[in-house]
């Protein structure tokens, strides 16, 4: 979480000393008020880890990572300079992963097949320059599997947090750099995965996304 939070104030502060000289003490001539529609894709990278509790053993983290892709839609509300916004997302996922079990002769895997996120969003606006950050629910559908035992595909409630920069093209047309972190918890993949054990199963990745939207 550390990394998250020195990522969030990276993208703040570059961002604010670039375009101080616009002057944010007078009202920008771009105007971000407005419905929109778009689409996103970018890569994500994070952990797994697989606890078997009833024999006091675990995978420990391993590495989970892929891509993704999909569409977004959102609105803002721009006061002064002040943004306030609210934005979700459908995305396409393939981020997964997968390591030795505590029993060698097994492989455990993790792999996400979509993500889904509502989030609410504030930022300055310095004219076609928006600076922001973004935190809210997560949503996604998680496999968890041991071959040769079971699989177990659950829907998972997470949280997500992040911030990014936007930056206005032409017309309502714009342009997207984001940074969101997504943590799902653990899930039980129980008796599915093991016929005899409780796996519970961790999830959580760092994403990075570029984007385009229209703004109407």
């Amino acid at each position: 979480m550390k990394g998250f939070w020195v990522a969030c104030a990276a993208i703040i502060v570059a961002t604010l000393t670039s375009y101080s000289a616009l002057g944010a003490e007078r009202s920008p001539a771009y105007n971000w008020t407005g419905f929109y529609i778009g689409v996103n894709g970018g890569g994500g990278w994070g952990h797994s880890r697989h606890d078997f509790e009833a024999a006091g053993t675990t995978t420990g983290d391993y590495r989970i990572s892929g891509g993704t892709a999909g569409g977004t839609l959102g609105a803002n509300l721009q006061v002064g300079g002040l943004l306030l916004g609210v934005e979700g997302d459908m995305n396409w996922s393939d981020i997964g992963g997968s390591d030795s079990c505590p029993n060698p002769n097994f492989t455990c895997r993790t792999r996400s097949k979509w993500l889904a996120t509502t989030r609410g969003r504030v930022g300055y606006a310095f004219d076609r320059f928006l600076p922001y950050i973004t935190t809210g629910a997560a949503f996604g559908r998680i496999r968890a599997q041991i071959p040769d035992f079971g699989s177990e595909r659950e829907t998972e409630v997470g949280w997500t947090a992040g911030g990014g920069l936007e930056a206005g093209i032409v017309g309502g047309l714009s342009a997207k750099l984001e940074y969101l972190y997504v943590d799902f918890g653990t899930f039980n993949c129980g008796f599915a995965c093991t016929d005899t054990l409780v796996d519970k199963v961790k999830f959580n990745t760092h994403m990075f996304r570029v984007g385009l939207n229209y703004r109407f």
